[in-house]
């Protein structure tokens, strides 16, 4: 079991690694649907607070969506003048969340984000 668990946050690791290659990604993580960090790249004893935020901004984003159209969003974008805080959902019970440059092509981190959050969710399959 502990062979398999390390095997799984090595995989985990590596999607979050080849994601900050994407230019001017500067913080990802992993997080359960219910704010608990499993994976990220962010080196603080913030990166708790970052996924718990993170999960609770698009939990309450699912509630309103769900109350009005009775549809889940696929992800969450918060913009600032300094950044963009972009979460996208990888499968029924964990996110992936990446923290952005404020002038970046979010096309682009969209789409990686997507290919990430479909690694992410055959890893934890």
């Amino acid at each position: 079991m502990t062979d398999q668990m390390t095997t799984t946050i090595e995989k985990l690791d590596g999607v979050v690694n080849n994601l900050t290659k994407t230019k001017d990604i500067t913080a990802v993580a992993v997080v359960s649907r219910d704010g608990l960090l499993m994976v990220s790249n962010v080196k603080s004893d913030r990166a708790q607070t970052f996924a718990a935020m993170a999960a609770t901004m698009f939990m309450a984003a699912e509630t309103a969506t769900t109350e009005i159209g009775g549809w889940i969003p696929e992800r969450v974008v918060v913009e600032s003048d300094d950044c963009k805080l972009v979460t996208v959902i990888s499968n029924s019970k964990s996110l992936l969340v990446a923290l952005t440059g404020a002038n970046i092509n979010l096309g682009i981190v969209l789409h990686d984000m997507k290919v990430a959050a479909d690694e992410v969710k055959d890893i934890l399959s």
